[in-house]
């Protein structure tokens, strides 16, 4: 008979820690439910919207649904890398991670069938460099971790999925649909949508610059100097995504809009999360994974 032993059984949960102050909130605000949002209101401001107004926002809508669907399909090698380190925390919190972003691929299929009532293909608005981040270097990053638990692989996946797509692209893409849909005061269903989501993904980000500080305090700059480069490389590849994104508009882009103040956009969610990633370089590694809470005189393990 195998000798196996339990956390619950022998330790109890470490409740302190980030992942588990994160749970509980994932407990209280992601409960919501993409089938009760009322989308009558956007069906039929939808259909005051111009020809290339539609386009321009099923364009954003489809590259969000694929977006969302990438990120529900590749997040199972991180839960399996917490289960194997016997992270329970970690793998506690990652569970309500992988339902909130089915909940997301929920929601956008409901907008692009019930609002835009598109039926057709929209694999053509997923761009080259849309399809070289969430086809090729996201589900790469992530499925290696499926046998490989090395720090260096644990970093690329990380920095690659919350840092790159939850970080840098998904908010530069929220900031987009704000700027459209708030100052029009229309689609309030997507704009309630796309506020749940965001909030969802605040703590999805939060976990992952929580594990990279960790990862940091712990190894020190072999392991920033890897997240650094990383991010350089994320934030190239994002900046062209959110560039072909609006390039097929030339100097028409509809709603009156211009790729720059996007461009910038996307640079300053780089910049803060590159801050709050190098700040673990001089944070005590209790303080990392119990913040205010780190226990007086205790090594944070």
């Amino acid at each position: 008979m195998t000798t196996a032993t339990f956390k619950t059984t022998r330790e109890g949960i470490d409740h302190g820690l980030r992942p588990m102050r994160l749970f509980a909130k994932a407990k209280t605000l992601g409960t919501w439910d993409p089938a009760a949002i009322d989308l009558a209101q956007d069906a039929a401001d939808w259909r005051t919207l111009s020809d290339p107004e539609q386009d321009l926002l099923l364009r954003l809508s489809a590259q969000f649904g694929a977006g969302e669907e990438s990120v529900t399909t590749d997040l199972l090698p991180l839960l399996g890398w917490a289960a194997a380190q016997g992270r329970l925390e970690d793998e506690l919190f990652l569970t309500s991670y992988l339902w909130e972003e089915a909940k997301h691929v929920e929601a956008f299929d409901r907008f692009l069938r019930e609002v835009a009532r598109f039926e057709g293909d929209l694999e053509a608005y997923l761009t080259p460099a849309y399809r070289a981040h969430f086809a090729d270097a996201q589900p790469a990053a992530m499925d290696r971790l499926r046998g490989d638990h090395s720090t260096e692989a644990l970093v690329d996946a990380l920095v690659t999925y919350q840092m790159g797509t939850e970080g840098i692209l998904a908010e530069t893409g929220y900031h987009a649909y704000y700027t459209v849909l708030q100052e029009r005061g229309i689609l309030p269903g997507m704009q309630q949508i796309v506020q749940l989501i965001q909030r969802d993904e605040s703590r999805h980000v939060g976990y992952g610059i929580y594990l990279l500080s960790r990862l940091i305090a712990e190894h020190g700059d072999a392991v920033w100097d890897q997240v650094e480069a990383r991010l350089a490389e994320v934030l190239m590849g994002a900046m062209q995504v959110v560039a072909e994104m609006l390039a097929p508009y030339g100097d028409d882009v509809p709603f009156g809009l211009s790729v720059d103040p996007f461009l910038a956009f996307a640079q300053g969610q780089f910049q803060k999360r590159h801050a709050r990633l190098e700040k673990a370089r001089t944070t005590p590694l209790d303080v990392i994974l119990y913040g205010s809470r780190a226990p007086v005189g205790g090594d944070g393990r």
